[in-house]
């Protein structure tokens, strides 16, 4: 997107408030730098603590239009037509006279031809001035843009080091440019300065700092939380018709590929402590891009209407972060249908499902169940998301593979254990209490003061009597449900 080209479109068309919601004021006040000469008209910009100032060419502030009201008040005074940038007006709008003034000039625009610009981070404009008005959307720089900030910002590094190169290689530098997406220019530059600046160098470690610097920059009022701890699918047992299934898929989320469609999402449905959510972390992981928890939960507000703006408000966040991975858990008990709400969870699932079907950004969600009939027919019918995966408790081969993991995250060799055992002996057991039992054993093993052993883990897989027997009914009705309708993830 040219920004310089569509933003003199929109002055052409004469509207008298263009609304720009960013945090990049300089980059603003650069393209209506740019303007006022090919459109021969004056820019000047005016903020709380400079006052009114031309900015086409050096001048100094005139401290005494500080006030809003009087910087207001000469604007509408002013007979030559200018463009005037109100920088952090925001506060400003709740009061009645200056949101009079604002339409005044607003009414008199084909007399006067001011163009007023609000520039803030966040703006809602009092709906006397809406008809009035126009949003003007900055684009954010491509992956190409990207790479000239970190060149350049390499290239200063190496100016102040004797001409020492910053260390890095392709592939590392082609995920950072990716985290990198969906910031400002200066809010990336800002990153990149940071991380070259501590040691000379872009390497693996310096990813999870982009996704903490661009999660930092959201305002998310505590529906999503970034999750960090990301593994691969090294450290999930079993899974193995999930993991092919996501593998296929990692170079197009990464880089969209015209002739295939980009993938949107997954349901994971089973058993508790199956290993839905771990699968989930570990798509993030594979595909090195920010994970996301999205708590719809933390949605819902007393007043009318609120919750459905939180949840767009949320929504958008996550495009913002994208390509990224977002994780909803437990979603049927977040937007299971019901009337006892006053129609809420309806309308909240309708924008739900609007915002699926119609996104355009990189968000890839992988949503995870534990009771399928609590969730709407419109959510788990094919074409929201890509796939429904059903997540059974592990096979022998599996539970194998999940003691063999839990007992080296924990410094021990699994060939020092008689793992074919302890998997025979743990037949209905999912993951979650596979690893359980390695814990209670190791409390065991401390209390007698030996190390841990193969009787530990059997005496304690022996004392338990795991979630398959207690829920066994229900299970049996997952089960069936699932045989027809989902794709086993084993």
């Amino acid at each position: 997107m040219n920004d310089l080209h569509d933003l003199e479109l929109l002055l052409r068309s004469r509207v008298p408030l263009i609304l720009i919601e960013t945090r990049d004021e300089k980059r603003v006040a650069g393209l209506f730098a740019e303007l006022a000469v090919s459109l021969a008209i004056p820019v000047m910009a005016w903020s709380a603590t400079t006052g009114m100032q031309r900015i086409d060419y050096e001048a100094a502030p005139q401290r005494h239009a500080s006030e809003p009201q009087q910087a207001l008040g000469q604007i509408r005074a002013t007979a030559t037509p200018g463009i005037y940038l109100l920088m952090d007006f925001h506060p400003y709008l709740d009061d009645a006279y200056n949101v009079r003034l604002l339409k005044e000039i607003a009414l008199e625009y084909a007399d006067l031809g001011h163009t007023l610009v609000l520039v803030s981070h966040e703006l809602e404009l009092p709906a006397e001035l809406a008809g009035f008005s126009a949003h003007f959307n900055l684009s954010l720089p491509d992956s190409e843009r990207l790479e000239d900030i970190i060149q350049d910002e390499a290239g200063h590094w190496s100016e102040q080091h004797r001409g020492e190169k910053v260390r890095t290689n392709r592939r590392t530098l082609d995920l950072v440019i990716n985290q990198l997406r969906g910031l400002t220019g200066s809010d990336a530059r800002r990153v990149i300065r940071r991380i070259i600046h501590d040691d000379g160098a872009i390497n693996g470690e310096d990813l999870d700092r982009v996704t903490r610097a661009r999660y930092q920059l959201l305002d998310t009022n505590g529906a999503l939380s970034c999750e960090f701890d990301t593994s691969d699918f090294a450290g999930v047992g079993g899974l193995n018709k999930l993991k092919r299934w996501i593998e296929l898929r990692r170079a197009v989320f990464l880089k969209p590929d015209a002739a295939l469609d980009p993938p949107r999402g997954i349901l994971l449905v089973g058993v508790q402590g199956g290993g839905k959510s771990l699968a989930a972390k570990a798509v993030a992981g594979m595909w090195s891009v920010p994970l996301l928890r999205f708590d719809i939960g933390t949605l819902y507000n007393k007043f009318h209407g609120e919750t459905e703006r939180n949840l767009r408000e949320a929504l958008r966040a996550a495009e913002a972060m994208a390509p990224c991975v977002l994780w909803i858990d437990e979603i049927e008990k977040a937007i299971a249908a019901g009337d006892n709400d006053g129609g809420t969870s309806r309308r909240m699932l309708g924008s739900l499902l609007t915002w699926m079907a119609e996104r355009t950004a990189p968000v890839f969600i992988v949503a995870t169940a534990n009771v399928i009939e609590h969730l709407p027919p419109e959510l788990v019918r094919k074409g929201r998301l890509d796939e429904i995966f059903f997540v059974d408790l592990p096979d022998a081969a599996t539970r194998a593979e999940i003691f063999a993991i839990h007992l080296r995250k924990r410094e021990h060799k699994p060939v020092d254990f008689d793992i074919l055992q302890l998997a025979n002996l743990t037949g209905g057991f999912s993951g979650a209490e596979i690893e359980q039992a390695i814990v209670a054993a190791t409390y065991l093993a401390r209390e007698q003061g030996t190390n841990l052993a193969t009787d530990h883990v059997i005496t304690e897989i022996q004392q338990t009597r795991p979630l398959s027997q207690v829920m066994a009914e229900p299970l049996a009705r997952l089960r069936q449900w699932a045989q027809d309708r989902t794709v086993p993830a084993n």
